[in-house]
């Protein structure tokens, strides 16, 4: 499995369950990467989409404690375990916070967006940067829109044996 998230300069990715920088392009390269796939997701991260419904083009899996949880185009999952053996190496944990915890044990790659700025969060993702179990493996070049300044840095997970 794979994680993709926005984060800022402090891990945080969002406030009231909504982005804290929302950019176009990083929401395009979201599409690129995930379509096709397998997304697992909490409840209130699908809340958080368009229609309160499944993303078109995927395979979306909600992970979430209640059993009687329904919402068009999506499948539920109700443990962490259901969730990694209903996915495969190259789907998708997409959030939000709880889920990006209990997952990111099973990932061995996180495509990150990573705004070169601050905003005041209630939800964090991991900080690989402190985590001798990941690496950067690429990054690109600094870019901005609407004079946000970001980058997509890709990490991998070290074999610590």
């Amino acid at each position: 499995m794979q994680a993709i998230v926005n984060v800022t300069e402090n891990w945080a990715i969002g406030r009231d369950n909504r982005l804290l920088f929302p950019l176009r392009a990083d929401l395009k390269r979201f599409k690129e990467l995930t379509m096709g796939h397998a997304v697992v997701m909490g409840r209130k991260t699908l809340e958080s989409l368009p229609g309160r419904k499944g993303l078109p083009g995927r395979r979306n899996l909600v992970l979430t404690h209640d059993e009687s949880f329904t919402a068009p185009n999506v499948e539920t999952v109700h443990t962490p375990l259901q969730a990694v053996f209903a996915t495969g190496a190259e789907d998708f944990c997409i959030g939000g916070e709880s889920v990006y915890r209990l997952l990111l044990p099973a990932c061995d790659r996180v495509y990150v967006t990573k705004v070169l700025a601050t905003a005041e969060a209630d939800a964090f993702f991991p900080d690989l940067d402190a985590d001798p179990q990941w690496r950067i493996e690429s990054e690109s070049e600094i870019m901005e829109e609407n004079g946000v300044r970001f980058q997509y840095v890709d990490y991998v997970r070290v074999d610590l044996d």
